[in-house]
């Protein structure tokens, strides 16, 4: 199998694909970890969020803002990589399970389908603040949030290049 065709396998490009996907770790008992960002350029801080958030479970799912969903938060210059890179690059990390684009302004329809056990986000975020907190605890699950490495954003990095 070649390297590409092992990464693009993760990535999740339809409902019925996700469905079968999520029946099946449902038939193995997984326990779903859920997180969703833009991961625009990808660094440090990134991967140790990402690596933290697969130990809280057996299986982790990344939601990837859309490239008009990221415009919408971040401004008309985002993202700098488009949609289909982010999601290779998030695919290629071995302890990500399975990515999925959401282009919603928030994942909220795709964490009620998910049904995470646990929803992460980053500690800079209160967990009640967090989009999904009510429905996740509703079925029981949990929200938790990881801090971030000092240093480390995607913009701190834009503006380290621009700067040059």
């Amino acid at each position: 199998m070649k390297m590409e065709e092992d990464f693009t396998r993760k990535i999740i490009t339809t409902n019925e694909k996700l469905n079968s996907l999520l029946e099946k770790w449902s038939d193995q008992h997984d326990k779903i970890v859920f997180t969703n960002g833009c991961f625009d350029i990808m660094h440090k801080g990134h991967i140790d969020y990402l690596f933290k958030a697969s130990k809280l479970g057996s299986k982790l799912l990344v939601a990837v803002n859309s490239d008009a969903s990221v415009q919408a938060i971040k401004g008309p210059s985002r993202p700098v990589q488009d949609e289909s890179s982010r999601m290779y690059v998030m695919a290629s990390l071995e302890f990500v399970n399975a990515v999925v684009l959401f282009n919603d302004s928030t994942p909220l329809n795709l964490i009620k389908k998910v049904r995470p056990d646990v929803l992460v986000k980053g500690a800079d975020y209160k967990p009640e603040e967090i989009v999904g907190y009510h429905e996740v605890k509703s079925w029981g699950g949990e929200i938790l949030t990881i801090d971030f490495l000092e240093g480390y954003s995607t913009s701190k990095i834009i503006r380290k290049i621009q700067a040059t």
